[in-house]
């Protein structure tokens, strides 16, 4: 971890991590006009005076505790941001947010803030596949999501800070005593404590233990051996050695997935599923007479008729079959919800939980069965999601999704700008200079 700032990345797992840079960046300025999103700018207004941080898709600057919390909530307002499956968790709503204000903190280049960024999503995912993933978190009803992006948050703002790997090891011990989460976020209707759970709190709680530990802080040295220690806390059967396996040869970023639709990852695949069936034949929405969506059971529980527009998979496959493609507009647009043509095509979708799919897990895989008025039954069955490591966005894709996010906030000028200069980050000698692009202009 403390050489990790200064060693340079394979040539894959760097241009990966600028794209989900640049994704987190597009989910944080999207996420400004999002109830969460204008919560966490409010909290940042409302603590303004310290010029240190940017606030992305706002005017406001403030200091790097408040700003990493806000900029959490902002990348979290909605499902646009990333995830890492097999642990479970969303690392770049944490662990973005935490490096770039630890980074502007110190000042560090763009090519630290890569490094930073790789670190984060090194360190966080294995803590919680070292605790057991999903399975943790519904056995013991810990938000898996909120530990990951501590960790990996903490890891990150050290790397920023440029901290010894003696202060590496307070750095963790600090993140150890604030992980924390309850799954009731589950039950959270409006997305704003899911989006404090996901990404405010992580990127907040990671701030300050660099901080602290930077300002001469010490602690425990071992926080997951000895007495009392992390891992006898969250998961006693858990071996350590997770925590390490393939660390520095197997980089987590490029096991994260980008969702090329702005929605809840269990309706990725389905959305896939219909874009290749009507590729294959296409159709019109009046000769559907019933669309059948098999998901792993433990998806279908998620994602089942949910109140957020853009987790119900009912609602966004509607809409899939009436716009014939999804957009953000699309997915955050209220007005859908009562839309005559939408509701008609909600009535045809029957979700149906699959066990053999459970199986899969964390492959989060999907078989739609779209019948036709005529008796004609189309089927896809999608193995490898559009955005996942076994089936990855193009450089262009990334870019392309980001655009759409990010221009209605800031504008088509500083968006294109935005993407070129997070595309070529490594050059940049500056990281302050990236403010005038993640802010939208004064009103």
């Amino acid at each position: 971890m403390a050489e990790a700032g200064a060693r340079a990345l394979p040539a894959d797992a760097l241009e990966t991590t600028k794209h989900h840079i640049l994704d987190t960046f597009g989910a944080m300025i999207s996420g400004s006009n999002l109830p969460p999103g204008k919560l966490g700018i409010a909290f940042a207004r409302a603590s303004a005076g310290a010029t240190t941080a940017t606030v992305a898709g706002a005017d406001v600057t403030c200091g790097p505790l408040e700003a990493a919390m806000a900029n959490g909530m902002l990348a979290h307002s909605d499902e646009t941001d990333d995830s890492h499956a097999p642990s479970h968790s969303h690392p770049g709503c944490a662990v973005v947010p935490a490096a770039l204000a630890a980074g502007e903190r110190f000042g560090i280049d763009g090519a630290r803030l890569v490094r930073a960024v790789a670190l984060g999503y090194d360190v966080g995912p294995r803590v919680t596949i070292t605790l057991g993933g999903l399975p943790f978190q519904i056995k013991t009803h810990h938000s898996a999501h909120s530990i990951a992006g501590t960790f990996g948050a903490a890891a990150a703002a050290a790397s920023a800070a440029g901290l010894s790997a003696n202060q590496m090891r307070w750095v963790l011990d600090y993140a150890g005593q604030q992980a924390s989460g309850v799954a009731a976020w589950q039950r959270d209707t409006d997305h704003i404590e899911k989006a404090l759970v996901f990404g405010g709190f992580p990127a907040r709680n990671g701030v300050s233990a660099a901080l602290i530990v930077q300002l001469g802080g010490t602690g425990v040295a071992d926080i997951f051996s000895g007495d009392d220690n992390f891992l006898m806390t969250f998961a006693p059967a858990a071996s350590p050695a997770a925590l390490i396996d393939k660390l520095g040869e197997r980089f987590e970023v490029t096991r994260t997935n980008i969702k090329k639709w702005t929605v809840g990852s269990p309706i990725q695949a389905p959305l896939d599923a219909i874009e290749i069936i009507r590729k294959r034949r296409p159709f019109n929405t009046d000769e559907v007479q019933s669309v059948n969506v098999r998901v792993a059971t433990s998806e279908a529980k998620t994602v089942n008729d949910r109140q957020m527009r853009s987790i119900s998979l009912q609602h966004m496959v509607a809409v899939m079959l009436v716009d014939r493609t999804i957009s953000f507009e699309a997915a955050h647009d209220t007005r859908r919800l009562q839309d005559p043509a939408v509701l008609r095509e909600r009535a045809k979708v029957r979700l149906v939980p699959d066990e053999e799919l459970e199986r899969r897990y964390p492959r989060r895989e999907a078989i739609v069965e779209i019948t036709l008025a005529d008796g004609t039954k189309l089927s896809e069955r999608v193995g490898a999601v559009r955005g996942t490591s076994d089936n990855p966005m193009t450089r262009d894709e990334v870019a392309a999704k980001a655009r759409d996010l990010m221009t209605p906030v800031i504008g088509t000028a500083k968006a294109e700008r935005l993407i070129k200069t997070v595309l070529m980050l490594e050059t940049v000698k500056d990281i302050r200079t990236l403010r005038p692009l993640l802010q939208r202009d004064r009103s």
